[in-house]
């Protein structure tokens, strides 16, 4: 057992209004980053307890690494899930999705299966909860202890209304529990469940209701854990379900008033669709590296795969997409600090549209790899891995459908009220360093109806394109989107009635998935902006990996850009290997790994 130093302790809770500078801020986050990485290893160093073919024997067993279970125990991470007001350490979104960046690289399967389904539960309570509801769900996740969350299901999917788990009031008080949940992650070894239930028989969202359950005190005549599924991804995860049978809880188990179920679960939804596909930029970093040590390995030809133009092109896109992926995702997580009110179809774009340009990279560089990419052992295996393991994130608690449904009834309203109108977002939403105010659950609102990130957009149309062909570049395909952006516009105006609802037609899901990726452009653009002003990231301050970014987004658009200058693709070729080499994150914060 490690003995605890400071960095590992959990800070005791501040008045509201102890406000820390954003140097201690950043110093905080940099060591707790460091000091996991640390403690996990290097996973390519095969005599690690935690190096990726132990990781993968643990896989194909069906179980998770025991050993980096053992290790996240000592690193506390279940306090990293907690507010440092309920004497935690959670003070930030964008720091939680840089400490379990760590955890993810190595596995994905350990990151969801030991402590990101107890935030996603633990939400809901930091959102809705009491005092004397935080103050015990705080001594679970400190004290090591894990929580699940239970919103849907089989039968009704994402549809939460029509669900069909009761919990009824109780002749002497508190309710009885009654009905399935599947599916369910850690059902089996958790300490408590947060449960999504109908507590009135009454049709509508104000029918249902939010519980905090422990297990401790329950009878255990009334209830079981349901037997656990095969998955073809995350296979170490425990899913499993719950039955219960008139099982009584305490009032005390009633997070909020009753009937604010659903209200209570998509403003804990902004936080957990910001926060997780952030935390998945760890598992394409991997693959990354995972091919670019193949490509520099491998020869063909009498050249190395890394001279033959495709696979470079291959390497230099997924890169890009990366430093895209984290542009959103930091967006999106300062934004629950900065800017709560445009948080709800913010973070749903990101929850949408990483996931699936972080798998779309992984299927492009599995054409570079060739026929190793089949191995699940190996040296190759961990890549194979990942790629099964990746598209739960598309799953989990709200899918990809369900974001897009979550933007599609505020396009009519942003595009009639917000773009083209609305001020650019503030400069502290793009500087991945800069200070954070405390989280704030009490401000989370439901819709919007303003987008900073697509007046970020258009406000770079106005700026003189600068000198060089790259700024040019940029330039040109800033008016590109631009355009994409006014013709989102205009069919957002003309959206019928039905099609303002989650029973839309596919054209009002196409427009959604239009207008992620429009603002995973605005997020681009400002990270960079900012770079240029602050003077710090050389890298992000050069104008050649945006117009990469943007060109890429562009063509996905179905546009047809210029051909970038070859300027660009030297440029950012030269950051893939040298990152590759310094042993650093491909992601915006180029952080020293262990390997």
């Amino acid at each position: 057992m490690l003995i605890a130093t400071e960095a590992q302790e959990p800070r005791p809770a501040t008045a509201a209004g102890d406000a820390q500078g954003p140097a201690e801020q950043e110093a905080r986050a940099a060591a707790r980053v460091a000091e996991l990485d640390r403690r996990l290893g290097d996973p390519t160093d095969e005599s690690g307890e935690l190096c990726y073919a132990r990781l993968i024997e643990a896989d194909e067993a069906g179980e998770l690494p025991a050993a980096g279970e053992r290790a996240l125990d000592e690193l506390r991470l279940g306090a990293d899930f907690v507010p440092s007001a309920e004497g935690g350490r959670l003070e930030r979104l964008d720091t939680l999705v840089r400490v379990m960046r760590q955890v993810f690289r190595r596995d994905v399967a350990l990151g969801l299966g030991y402590g990101v389904t107890s935030f996603m539960a633990g939400v809901n309570v930091w959102t809705s909860g009491d005092a004397e509801q935080r103050a015990r769900l705080a001594r679970i996740l400190t004290g090591g202890g894990k929580v699940s969350v239970a919103y849907h299901e089989l039968a009704h999917g994402n549809d939460f209304v029509r669900n069909e788990f009761a919990a009824r009031p109780a002749p002497d008080g508190g309710y009885l529990l009654n009905g399935a949940k599947q599916v369910i992650n850690n059902a089996d070894r958790a300490d408590a469940w947060v449960l999504f239930g109908r507590t009135s028989p009454a049709p509508g969202s104000r029918s249902h209701s939010v519980l905090f359950v422990e297990r401790a005190g329950l009878d255990a005549d009334t209830w079981r854990v349901l037997p656990r599924y095969d998955a073809v991804g995350v296979r170490g995860c425990h899913l499993s379900g719950l039955r219960f049978d008139d099982t009584p809880v305490p009032s005390s188990a009633l997070v909020g008033a009753s009937g604010t179920g659903v209200e209570t679960a998509l403003r804990a939804f902004q936080i957990t669709r910001a926060a997780l596909p952030g935390m998945a930029v760890g598992t394409t970093d991997t693959a990354l590296r995972t091919v670019v040590r193949f490509a520099l390995g491998r020869r063909l030809y009498r050249r190395s795969v890394l001279d033959i133009p495709h696979a470079r092109a291959t390497l230099s896109g997924a890169f890009t997409d990366l430093l895209t992926c984290d542009s959103l995702s930091l967006a999106a997580t300062r934004a629950v600090h900065l800017l709560p009110e445009q948080t709800s179809v913010l973070a749903a774009a990101a929850k949408y549209l990483l996931p699936k340009l972080l798998t779309d990279a992984l299927h492009e560089l599995s054409i570079v790899l060739g026929a190793r990419f089949y191995l699940r052992d190996g040296e190759h295996g961990i890549f194979q891995k990942h790629l099964r393991d990746l598209p739960v994130l598309s799953l989990g608690h709200a899918g990809s459908a369900a974001c897009q449904a979550t933007i599609i009834p505020q396009l009519s309203r942003l595009a009639r009220h917000s773009w083209f109108r609305d001020e650019p977002a503030p400069a502290e939403l793009f500087r991945p360093r800069a200070g954070l105010p405390e989280l704030p659950f009490d401000r989370l609102t439901l819709a919007g109806g303003r987008d900073g990130l697509g007046a970020t957009l258009v406000a770079a149309a106005d700026t003189p394109p600068g000198a060089s062909p790259e700024e040019r570049a940029v330039h040109g395909l800033v008016r590109h989107l631009v355009d994409e952006l006014r013709q989102v516009q205009e069919a957002g105006r003309t959206l019928a009635p039905e099609d303002r609802t989650a029973l839309a037609r596919p054209a009002a899901f196409a427009l959604a998935d239009r207008y992620a990726v429009l603002l995973a452009a605005g997020a681009a653009i400002g990270v960079r902006q900012q770079a240029v002003r602050d003077g710090g990231d050389a890298y992000l301050a050069d104008p050649a990996w945006l117009a990469a970014a943007l060109h890429r987004l562009a063509r996905r658009l179905g546009r047809r850009p210029a051909a970038l200058p070859a300027s660009v693709d030297a440029r950012v070729h030269d950051e893939v290997l040298r990152r590759f080499h310094a042993r650093t994150s491909y992601d915006l914060y180029d952080t020293p790994l262990t390997g």
